[in-house]
């Protein structure tokens, strides 16, 4: 019974070795199910006001004006009449999310005044949100004058090509839409 037992616990050793070499062998379906990141959805919330937008308004601007240039608020209680709330939320891959708030304040319905975080220009909130396949290299557009002259010599000249006579078109009449 001894031997028996012996040759257990030695099939068991084997056994748990060999299990432990199998998760150091590192498979290409465990490689490639590593590199896999699951999509990201962009997150954009409220209303982007750009630094311009605000540099639009003007003192004694009627809401319906301020609306035009700005867009409908996000928040607009009644709580707080007077003012209107701006809100504005982006979480994108490959950029650092950002986060602005405004707040217009009226006064007998007339616009007065403004309060909030310091706004980018449309620009400069274009180059915060772009990611780095979106910088491509843009092309060159001009063309040296040797590049000009292989294009004139592979042009064909107005005297080597017929032009074609236009087709007469046809008189064409159409039915009425509707029954008289």
């Amino acid at each position: 019974m001894t031997l028996l037992r012996q040759s257990m616990a030695y099939c068991m050793t084997f056994a748990a070795l060999l299990v432990a070499g199998c998760s150091t062998i590192d498979d290409p379906v465990a490689k490639a199910i590593r590199k896999v990141t699951p999509y990201r959805v962009e997150v954009v919330q409220g209303n982007f006001v750009s630094k311009e937008q605000v540099q639009a308004l003007r003192p004694g601007m009627g809401r319906n004006q301020v609306k035009e240039i700005l867009g409908t608020p996000l928040i607009a209680s009644v709580f707080h009449a007077d003012r209107w709330d701006y809100a504005f939320t982006i979480v994108r891959k490959g950029t650092q999310p950002q986060q602005r708030q405004l707040s217009v304040y009226f006064k007998d319905d007339l616009y007065v005044r403004f309060e909030g975080d310091d706004l980018p220009s449309e620009s400069e909130f274009a180059e915060r949100i772009a990611v780095p396949e979106d910088r491509k290299v843009v092309p060159r557009l001009e063309a040296t004058p040797k590049e000009l002259e292989s294009f004139h010599k592979n042009t064909p000249t107005p005297a080597a090509t017929t032009p074609k006579p236009a087709a007469a078109s046809p008189d064409k009449t159409y039915p009425p839409l509707e029954r008289p």
